[in-house]
């Protein structure tokens, strides 16, 4: 997976991404957290703190190799994207807040995604890579997730009849390109893969399944009303596969620190679906 094409297009696939984004967001959005400060914060401290306790905990239980248990911290580090808001609408979310969140954690994970990527590394030693992200690396972290996303505002602001027309059209190439990244991340470590389909397949679906609980069952603890507990739990739940694979492939240029990330992306589609249904039938009982 060294090849020059392959280095290079995975980030430009990953910044039309987040280009389509940012043609969703707008500055109210950001603005939009402090009216309903409490579930954001409650949504973002799951996001933040809680799963990559829980990522961790799960990889010593399976007893990951460390490529593979840094790909899945990776992964727990990665931001909510625009499917999150998708399912919080077919699930009767807060849409609005879920939207937010996406915006706050696009900025968020610029910094905190180094970060954990480096105390990751630093425990599980994968190799001779002694350390993780570093100045240049966290550099090129920002490019390719945050720079996108604010020409993704900017055209949205100064020609908002075309970021509409795009909307569809992004969307589908997305889709697209998520595919393409995933069928490539995998034939790339094709031989750990096989290896450890098992235990990746149990370790994914354990931590999305995790994940989507936390993001609901905290707030509602702390007693945020269901809407806004069903728009967390996507948001937490609901990683930003393509982000968590171009950088474990063209940051990092390790194959199989992509490998979790792939599976993620396949996997996730069904359990949220389940999940959202699974919420929706118990409101549906209870009413």
């Amino acid at each position: 997976m060294d090849s020059p094409i392959v280095l290079l297009g995975l980030p430009i696939a990953l910044g039309i991404i987040m280009f389509g984004l940012g043609l969703d967001l707008t500055p109210q959005d950001f603005v939009r957290v402090g009216k309903r400060p409490k579930a954001a914060v409650v949504a973002l401290a799951c996001q933040l703190f809680l799963l990559p306790m829980v990522c961790f905990g799960l990889c010593l239980a399976f007893g990951l190799p460390p490529l593979l248990a840094v790909g899945m911290m990776l992964l727990a580090a990665s931001p909510g994207g625009t499917t999150a808001n998708l399912y919080s609408h077919l699930f009767r979310g807060d849409v609005a807040l879920n939207i937010s969140l996406t915006a706050i954690n696009s900025v968020i994970a610029v910094f905190t995604l180094p970060i954990i990527v480096n105390l990751s590394v630093a425990y599980f030693q994968p190799g001779d890579m002694t350390v993780g992200l570093q100045f240049k690396k966290t550099l090129e972290v920002f490019l390719i997730v945050l720079v996108p996303v604010i020409l993704g505002m900017t055209v949205r602001r100064m020609k908002p009849a075309f970021a509409k027309a795009m909307d569809k059209p992004v969307r589908l190439g997305s889709i697209l390109i998520l595919t393409v990244v995933i069928l490539g991340a995998a034939l790339s470590g094709r031989e750990a893969l096989m290896q450890h389909l098992g235990s990746l397949v149990a370790i994914v679906v354990l931590f999305c399944l995790l994940s989507l609980a936390i993001g609901f069952t905290v707030p509602r603890l702390l007693k945020i009303e269901r809407s806004q507990a069903i728009a967390s739990s996507f948001e937490v739940g609901l990683h930003n596969a393509t982000l968590a694979i171009v950088i474990a492939q063209s940051v990092l240029q390790s194959p199989d620190m992509s490998l979790p990330g792939a599976i993620y992306g396949v996997l996730m589609f069904p359990i949220a679906a389940a999940f959202g249904w699974l919420i929706t039938r118990r409101t549906s009982k209870a009413a």
